[in-house]
Order: C-alpha cells, then structure tokens, then sequence
C-alpha cells in the first residue's frame, strides 16, 4: 500500500516587533529574532544534502532558488517562467503553456521534502515546505515543545498517514467520476492510436517472475543445494509490473478501447496473434528477443546492468542489482511497434527493475508527461515506430516522475 505524508506544521507564537523593524515579508520568518536566516540556510543544506535530493541535481537548484530568492524579498521573480529560465536554462522564447517542466519538477521538489521530512522530522528544527500551488516556500519554526519524541513521532505520523490515505481515496473517486465520462488527451490519443486501428481485443500482459522454492524438501532441514530448488512457473508477477498494467487497463477502459488482461501468464504466441498487446515488464523468456534487435534494449548480459544501444554499453545503467531494496535510480525503455509476426501493434515497457516498468506505465498514461516528450519527436512519428528511454529515481521505494533521455523514430 502506498503510503501519503504529510508534514507537520506547528502554529508559531511570534513576539511583538519593535516599532523601528520594519514588519517582515508574510511568507519568511527569518527576519525576526527567532528566526535568523543563517537557522533556515543551515536547514536548507541539510536537506540538499540529504539522500532525497543527492540524485537529482535540478530538484536542488530548484530549492535552493526559491528558499534564496524569498530570503532576499524577490518573491516576485518565483514566477514559472523565471525559473525555466534562470534554472532550467530554457531560452528567451520559453513558453509555460507548452512545457510543464517546471511544474513537473516543483511537484518532485514537494515529494521529495516529504519524505526528507518524514526520515528526518526528529532531527529538524525548522521545516521548509514548498506548498501547493505557488513557488514560494514557507518557513515553519519548531520550538522544543514542538519536537516529539521518536515514539510520539511515529505515532503521529501514522494517524497522519491514515488521515492522508483517506483524503487520497476520496480524491481518487472523485476525479474518476469526474474524468470518465471526458475524452481522453490528444496525447495520449496520437500514441496509442496505431494500437487500436486493428479494431481487436488488446491483450495486456504483466509478464511473470520466476520463483524457486524448495517444495520437494520434505525435511525440517535447510536445502543443501541448488538442485533442491524447483521452478514454481507462471504464478507471480511483480508489484510494479502489475500497478503498471492497471493503469494500461484503467485507460483503455476510459478511452472504450476492448482489453484482455494477464498477470502472471507466459504469453504465447498464439495469445500474440489474436490482436495488438501491450507487454509489461522484463520477461526472461523468448519474448525478450522480440525488442532485443532494437537500438535500445535491455542488457542484463554484463555488469553494471543497464541500457544498451546497438548492442553496445551505454552510460544509462544502475550501480547495484535490480531486487536490492536500496536501488536509488532506474531506467527503463517504452517500444511502440509493428511486429510482422503477428501483423500488429505491440507496446513493450520493460525497466530494469520493476521501478522503471511502473514508471513507463505512468509515462504511456500521463498526458502532462507524455506530451512533452511527443512534442519533440519528428514530424509523422505517429505511424512509426518508436522507442524512448526514460530514467527515473526511486525515492523510499516509490518511482519518481519520469524522464525521457533518448528517442529513436524508425
């Protein structure tokens, strides 16, 4: 179950100013004497520090702009085109209406604070919050009062984690009462628009984990060998795959598009043959070889495991295995083809763990992240086929949002 977190902000008692200060900025505390600024920088370099926003270098220039800019009373210039342009380096003729980057990455800064803040609350004696809607942050001072003990923390982050999963629940209902009913975005659309010109059933496929278990052991003994082991096949998939498939599914449901769905079930090539398929996950079957003679494919041939373009290694891979729970970062490969085996559309979205493979699911379903990337692809890319290659980080086990570092139109 995914988890929301939520920061606790404590109501601050402010003395009276003295008549000759003059009265401060409404969103920084830092001008009054409980709250000096050097109090805020420190915290700010704590949290740049902090393994939450070591992978992403943007999310960290990003911060430190806002906290930097409030602190000097310029708030003004926290505007979405200022910073695509003072921090994302876009060019004079950036447009806010045609690229959502920076609010893309303004909603990465405020997960990743959350979960800053959720490993480190009890350490903290300020809280930097970046709230919804605006790019200004909001400084919040905790007193000792303020400060729960490591018991009392859990505690309370748990009834707000409660509260929160409830709010994300009736959030989720309400916005699908409220999108079914709505046609789907143009993006999405133009991508999948190969897939459903066969007029067939699409077949959606989490593709199997194998398992090996130690079944024929009778013995209250440990098993001795790797021969004691027995291939238990097509009866488990992976979380990520799986969330990735239901999101497929949950589109084709509100674009009418017909679907059958497996999890968990070797596809056969006859399964192929009846119409389109969208395949999730990394198959260590004969499926595998069906993208492998791409430009970009999966290589778990050599170490470190990663990406690999004609063949050849590239700089795209992780630094540890895929299954270790500590994984930082993914990359995965999104393939929209024609398949002369079947003579239909296949969609292939494999990661090297299962963090990319959800995170290709929510690129394929994303309208606000799928556009930006289809924008740049070249003009007719839309009866072609196509590959793109995302990477995306893993922030206390959940993907982040994606991003596309590599397309190939053919």
């Amino acid at each position: 179950m995914r988890f929301a977190r939520a920061i606790i902000r404590p109501v601050i008692q402010m003395e009276p100013l003295p008549q000759a200060v003059p009265k401060p900025h409404p969103t920084v505390l830092g001008s009054v004497p409980s709250m000096p600024e050097a109090l805020i920088r420190e915290e700010l370099e704590r949290i740049l520090a902090s393994p939450e926003f070591q992978a992403s270098k943007l999310c960290q220039s990003f911060l430190r702009f806002s906290v930097e800019k409030t602190l000097a009373r310029q708030t003004a210039q926290l505007k979405e085109r200022t910073i695509g342009m003072e921090v994302f380096g876009k060019p004079a003729s950036y447009d806010p209406s045609e690229d959502a980057g920076v609010r893309v990455k303004a909603g990465e800064v405020r997960k990743r604070l959350r979960s800053y803040y959720f490993d480190h609350a009890a350490g903290a004696r300020i809280i930097i919050d970046l709230p919804p809607g605006t790019y200004v942050p909001d400084f919040r001072l905790l007193s000792g009062e303020d400060k729960p003990a490591n018991s009392k923390l859990g505690k309370n982050w748990r009834i707000y984690q409660i509260s929160a999963i409830l709010a994300v629940l009736i959030l989720a209902l309400a916005a699908f009462l409220w999108l079914r009913p709505h046609p789907v975005a143009d993006s999405l659309r133009a991508f999948w628009l190969p897939v459903f010109q066969s007029k067939k059933p699409i077949l959606v496929c989490a593709a199997p984990v194998p398992v090996y278990s130690d079944i024929g052991n009778a013995t209250n003994n440990p098993p001795a060998k790797v021969d004691d082991f027995v291939l238990v096949s097509d009866q488990f998939a992976s979380i990520g795959d799986v969330n990735a498939s239901l999101k497929i599914a949950d589109l084709l449901g509100r674009m009418r598009e017909p679907y059958k769905l497996h999890v968990g079930k070797e596809v056969s090539f006859g399964d192929l043959r009846t119409g389109p398929a969208v395949l999730v996950g990394f198959t260590y079957t004969q499926w595998h070889e069906i993208g492998a003679h791409f430009r970009y494919s999966i290589d778990l041939s050599r170490r470190p495991f990663g990406i690999s373009q004609d063949g050849a290694p590239t700089e795209w891979n992780i630094k540890t295995h895929p299954d270790d729970p500590k994984l930082q970062e993914d990359y995965a490969i999104v393939s929209r083809f024609f398949y002369p085996g079947t003579n239909d559309m296949v969609v292939q979205i494999t990661g090297i763990s299962h963090y990319g493979t959800e995170a290709g699911g929510d690129l394929v379903t994303n309208p606000a992240i799928l556009e930006q990337v289809l924008h740049k692809l070249p003009p007719g890319w839309q009866q072609k086929n196509v590959q793109l290659v995302i990477h995306v980080d893993v922030i206390s086990g959940f993907p982040s949002v994606p991003t596309v570092v590599a397309t190939y139109v053919w």
